[in-house]
């Protein structure tokens, strides 16, 4: 299934993506039960594939006739955690090192340090794992994990500093906050946030949240991504905080009043997105976030009432 990461037109992409519905109907129980309570006719377009809402993966096991290997587990702050069990790691490790070296950048050319202490604490956490190979990929003693201490932080980063090479900080939005209340200057390195105040702070818009690291840290630059338990994909944005998927990945914008039906672009609603990469559980889900699309990406709105306030990259406004 290496092919989907060599998809270069919509055209492609809507047979690989029919080509997985098919095979999910057959072999994933949970998604195959699903359709047929809906008594859904065949798809021929990407807006005829029905889409399973993301709490099936907190009640069932969303897997494709799979010996589970692993299960990854979201960050549950918000109430039951969300579980992803898969059979085999090698489309996700592919996943994230192809999306990863497109748009952020070769990570053997890096130092990376990580800030995500919730992650850390909890364990089974699929952002954890990604960011762990990366770290390994980038063959540095400098890079690494730190929990919960500014003060190693500053020693590795003036440590970063000194190699010259290019520094890249992945933090959840609270440590990202405690080190700019520590008065940090980070004016050499890039930072990626993804999200989420853990109920460690007062929740802030992307935009605010953006503002208040720039003026306080000082980075060369501020990305985000936009990532989940739930999806073996990311999209990442940059200041004009549109998410860009890679090409085996798509998102649709659904009518929160009638989920069956599809809005225009910069029009709000729920965003439901095609994931290739779930091959092997489910790669169409219909996400309890809102948010708006236009021709590069989309632009994350918010969350649904009562929804979990978790790792999803989405700041409340």
């Amino acid at each position: 299934m290496n092919s989907i990461f060599k998809i270069k037109s919509s055209e492609e992409f809507l047979e690989h993506a029919l080509n997985t519905y098919e095979y999910q109907i057959q072999h994933c129980k949970v998604y195959k039960e699903y359709v047929e309570r809906l008594n859904w006719d065949y798809p021929t377009t990407l807006n005829e594939i029905p889409f399973l809402p993301i709490s099936f993966f907190k009640t069932h096991k969303v897997i494709s006739n799979l010996t589970t290997k692993i299960r990854f587990k979201s960050s549950g702050t918000g109430g039951n955690r969300s579980s992803h069990y898969l059979g085999d790691l090698s489309l996700y490790n592919s996943s994230f090192q192809t999306c990863y070296s497109q748009q952020i950048g070769d990570v053997r050319q890096q130092i990376i340090i990580a800030l995500l202490p919730n992650y850390l604490e909890q364990g089974d956490s699929s952002l954890v794992y990604m960011v762990d190979a990366l770290i390994k990929k980038s063959s540095s003693e400098i890079s690494g994990f730190i929990l919960n201490d500014i003060e190693k932080f500053k020693i590795k980063y003036c440590e970063a500093v000194s190699t010259g090479k290019e520094i890249i900080i992945f933090g959840v939005s609270y440590a990202l906050l405690d080190l700019a209340d520590a008065g940090l200057n980070l004016s050499k390195a890039t930072i990626i946030e993804t999200g989420g105040m853990k109920g460690k702070r007062k929740e802030l818009t992307k935009e605010q949240l953006h503002q208040t690291l720039k003026e306080s840290l000082k980075p060369k630059k501020i990305l985000s991504e936009y990532g989940m338990t739930e999806l073996l994909s990311q999209a990442y944005c940059d200041s004009d905080l549109i998410f860009t998927p890679p090409n085996w990945m798509h998102f649709l914008i659904r009518d929160i009043n009638d989920p069956f039906s599809y809005l225009p672009e910069n029009k709000t609603g729920g965003l439901n997105i095609i994931d290739l990469a779930n091959r092997e559980s489910c790669s169409f889900i219909a996400t309890q976030d809102l948010a708006k699309a236009n021709q590069k990406g989309i632009e994350i709105m918010g969350r649904f009432d009562n929804s979990d306030i978790r790792g999803c990259n989405l700041l409340i406004q």
